[in-house]
């Protein structure tokens, strides 16, 4: 089932998360860390009602942020589609337990379904260029790369923005 996340989820969702970032530097893929994602983060997603949880059997196994505001890095970027209509997924995780097992697919299965739904005319979002395994599972699904943005307390290298026009 995939629903809205409410407080009482917080400590979970930031403990998947951290999970997330260790896993991902034991692969040498530093994309997260002690800078972010935050649990204020989090606190700020649930409050706007924009992060939704993955939950089978009650244990909360992946998180999707899905807004339509438009982070200001985002800005220079030649989009397919115009700054409008747009809908923006951020924080897509699946805690390693869980990895390969298919439910990233299902996160943004949901996601873009519920874009179509709403009629937005877009998907867009970022990953980290030293993550090829994201890079891969975006394109396989039809997103566009176009272009590079940073986030200095992250990574000196940069991040790919993709769109999927719908």
């Amino acid at each position: 089932m995939i629903r809205k996340a409410v407080p009482s989820n917080l400590d979970t969702i930031h403990k998947l998360t951290q999970a997330c970032a260790k896993a991902m530097i034991a692969r040498e893929i530093y994309q997260w860390n002690e800078h972010y994602p935050t649990r204020s983060r989090f606190e700020k997603d649930i409050e706007l009602q924009e992060l939704y949880v993955l939950e089978e059997n009650n244990i909360i196994m992946g998180i999707i942020v899905v807004t339509e505001l438009m982070d200001e890095e985002y800005i220079p970027i030649e989009w397919l589609t115009k700054n409008q209509n747009n809908l923006y997924i951020h924080r897509l995780a699946i805690h390693p337990d869980y990895w390969g097992k298919g439910y990233a697919q299902r996160l943004m299965s949901w996601a873009e379904t519920f874009a179509e739904k709403k009629g937005y005319e877009s998907i867009r979002l970022d990953t980290f260029s030293q993550n090829k395994r994201n890079q891969k599972f975006y394109e396989t699904r039809g997103y566009k790369r176009l272009g590079d943005i940073f986030f200095p307390k992250q990574s000196e290298h940069p991040f790919y923005c993709y769109e999927l026009v719908l």
